[in-house]
């Protein structure tokens, strides 16, 4: 028989404290809605945690629908559907994360931005819980080879890198791709993407641990951003282990400002420069040096559905594994997740196991959609 109720992660509205707004995140336990047609029931073996969720206590992130349940990535096992036929029951699923965008250049929503799975905009009703309903058409197979704490490190991120990486920066084999800021999501998928791809990949950190942790990924070889001369830093490592081509072909970039200024004497003669986010500064300058360069910049949000399952596709195809920094145990430790946000320190995901994991489970199988 099918749960009635679940314990979820409800995001409540808190009055800013000395001028600072962070607001509670509360366990609650809900009742779980009558399925409707097309709907299943997915009970959650683990969610992962994005900057956008502690981006939303903060007060930060718009569209927040506060008495909503938190999270976007979440991973388990179909228990329950409508149609009490249908072929995804028991099948190992991730959610999708980003709705209102099919295969199109941008979202087709009104504000022309994506909407997001969990506590904001369209889709409110997040996976920090033990169950959620959900659209059938909403959830993907689970690759095989992940379980899912894995697969819980995987939608959000990877589609952003795919979207940047693959869409974006069309990266080819051969070709000298930076990406900046490593050891986070989605700039560690992005490398683990592109080096895949049989590019080779530099990266930029503010610590010398995450560059050796990323060469031993693949990647090529990294300098630190807290160094002031670290463009000339890049410019001799490129020199002497670009194979031949002592220049970048794409530059993938999470922190905007001064980037293209500090990469253009890097970047080829019609070169990419795609930014998927802002930590750094929410203006990135262009100037006519990199138009009579015809340098491109591109930006980069998220990804449609379809590059979902391209994305998903790819990883399969190549045994890629997303890296998960660390795994708390169950609901009552999800707090924590939130206090290793804040240091930055992960290198890699940060996921919650909420149930059983489902590619232990004799009675799940891969998802026939």
């Amino acid at each position: 028989m099918a749960p009635q109720k679940t314990r979820a992660l409800i995001l409540n509205k808190t009055d800013p404290v000395n001028g600072k707004t962070y607001h509670s995140a509360a366990l609650e336990e809900r009742p779980i809605p009558a399925l409707e047609a097309g709907q299943v029931l997915v009970r959650i073996g683990a969610a992962g945690f994005n900057r956008r969720d502690l981006w939303q206590r903060m007060g930060m992130y718009p569209g927040i629908q506060f008495g909503t349940v938190m999270g976007s990535d979440g991973a388990g096992v179909v228990v329950e559907a409508h149609d009490p036929k249908d072929p995804l029951l028991g099948s190992r699923v991730f959610l999708t994360v980003v709705r209102g965008w099919e295969n199109e250049l941008a979202p087709t929503t009104p504000s022309g931005l994506p909407t997001i799975l969990g506590a904001g905009g369209a889709n409110p009703e997040g996976v920090f819980t033990e169950y959620v309903v959900v659209d059938r058409r909403e959830v993907l197979p689970t690759p095989a080879h992940l379980n899912d704490v894995q697969a819980a490190a995987w939608p959000l991120g990877g589609v952003t890198a795919w979207r940047a990486c693959v869409v974006n920066a069309q990266i080819r084999p051969g070709e000298n791709v930076l990406i900046t800021g490593i050891g986070g999501g989605v700039a560690l998928l992005a490398a683990q993407l592109c080096v895949a791809s049989g590019a080779r990949v530099f990266v930029t950190s503010g610590s010398e641990e995450k560059i050796l942790r990323a060469v031993a990924l693949g990647v090529v070889g990294g300098v630190s951003y807290k160094s002031k001369e670290w463009p000339l830093e890049l410019g001799k490592l490129l020199k002497s282990k670009g194979d031949g081509r002592p220049y970048l072909d794409a530059v993938i970039d999470s922190g905007g400002s001064e980037i293209l200024s500090q990469t253009t004497k890097l970047l080829k003669p019609g070169g990419k420069l795609v930014c998927y986010g802002m930590t750094a500064g929410p203006k990135v300058t262009l100037t006519m040096r990199e138009v009579l360069r015809n340098q491109q910049l591109l930006g980069s949000t998220m990804g449609s559905r379809q590059d979902l399952i391209d994305a998903t596709a790819f990883t399969t195809e190549h045994k890629i594994v997303p890296l998960v920094s660390n795994v708390l145990s169950g609901l009552d430790a999800i707090e924590e997740g939130f206090e290793i946000l804040k240091t930055g320190d992960q290198f890699g995901k940060i996921v919650v196991r909420i149930g059983p994991d489902s590619l232990n489970q004799d009675n799940a199988r891969p998802a026939n959609l």
